[in-house]
C-alpha cells in the first residue's frame, strides 16, 4: 500500500502510519556519483556485504539523538529480514560496521527504511553498491519515503502519491530477488549510466 511505520522517538511506544503526500524515490538507472564519491570509490579500502548483519544496521540507524526507530519497530523488522522481505546492505572497515541501509524488498519494490554513517562517505558508498545491485536484480522502484538534501544530491527525487501509487502497482506485478546475484564490484558501480560530475 505504500504506508510506512514511525515513532515519535525510541522512547515513544506508539506507532504511526505515514503516506506522503510527495514521495522520495531513488530512480536506479540516474544514480549521481559526484567526482568526490567517484574518488572514494576508487580508493575504497572497504569491503560491502549483503545481510551479513542487518541488525547492527538497525542499530547503527538507530543511533543518532533523535530517531522514529522504537524498540517494537526494531523487533519488527528483525522479524522481517528473519521471514525474508526485510535486508541490509553493509560497508566494513575490516571487522567494523561502519555504514549501511536496510529496507523491505515486495515483488520489483525495494522500500529504503534508514541509512547510517560512521565514516565520510559511508552511506553514500552503500547507496551507490545498493542501486546498481537492485538494478541487476531487477527491481524497478527504490523508494526513499522522503526526500532529503544528501538523497538530493545522489539523484533522488519527489513525485506526487499519485504517480508513486501507479509505479508502485506496476512494481507489485513483477518479481525481483534480492539474493539473486553476488553484490556489484567497484568497477561495475563506476561504470553505471549515471553523470559524473
Amino acid at each position: 500500500m505504500g504506508v510506512f511505520p514511525m515513532a515519535e522517538s525510541r522512547d515513544n511506544p506508539e506507532i504511526f502510519w505515514v503516506d506522503p503526500t510527495d514521495r522520495g524515490v531513488l530512480p536506479l538507472d540516474t544514480f549521481h556519483i559526484s567526482r568526490s564519491l567517484a574518488r572514494c570509490l576508487r580508493n575504497m579500502p572497504y569491503h560491502i556485504t549483503l545481510n551479513r548483519d542487518f541488525v547492527g544496521v538497525v542499530a547503527g540507524c538507530a543511533d543518532r539523538d533523535e530517531t522514529w526507530i522504537n524498540e517494537e519497530i526494531f523487533d519488527l523488522y528483525t522479524q522481517l529480514h528473519h521471514k525474508g522481505y526485510a535486508h541490509s546492505l553493509e560497508v566494513w572497515d575490516e571487522n567494523t560496521l561502519i555504514g549501511g541501509v536496510y529496507g523491505v524488498a515486495l515483488g520489483a519494490a525495494f522500500f529504503g527504511e534508514s541509512m547510517f554513517s560512521r565514516r565520510p562517505n559511508a552511506s553514500k558508498i552503500a547507496l551507490a553498491f545498493l542501486t546498481k545491485h537492485l538494478s541487476n536484480c531487477g527491481f524497478t522502484l527504490f523508494d526513499t519515503q522522503f526526500i532529503t538534501e544528501h538523497l538530493a544530491s545522489l539523484g533522488a527525487e519527489e513525485i506526487p502519491r499519485a504517480i508513486y501509487q501507479y509505479r508502485l502497482k506496476d512494481a507489485l506485478l513483477y518479481t525481483a530477488d534480492i539474493s539473486e546475484r553476488p553484490l556489484p564490484n567497484v568497477h561495475s558501480v563506476m561504470q553505471r549510466n549515471t553523470q559524473t560530475s
